[in-house]
């Protein structure tokens, strides 16, 4: 198992005190391309999925964004992008 599968179970089980690295790491693992202007957020998104998730980079980032950012990823899964 990967280190971006590993922190995306663990993400799912606790939605709690997580950096902007770990969501990019996963992103990068499913390429997932994000984009950040200068600001202090992120959004994250696929071609082909019209949802897109904003994660604020402020440490620690909400369950609320987490949980988005893990049904982006399970939306990428079962799609097989």
């Amino acid at each position: 198992m990967s280190k971006a599968n590993k922190l995306l179970e663990q993400m799912r089980n606790n939605p709690r005190d997580w950096r902007i690295d770990d969501v990019k790491t996963v992103a990068e693992y499913f390429s997932v391309d994000w984009r950040n202007m200068g600001g202090s957020h992120h959004v994250f998104g696929v071609a082909g999925i019209a949802e897109k998730v904003c994660v604020p980079a402020h440490r620690p980032i909400k369950p609320a964004y987490i949980r988005q950012f893990v049904m982006l990823i399970d939306k990428i899964k079962e799609s097989n992008l």
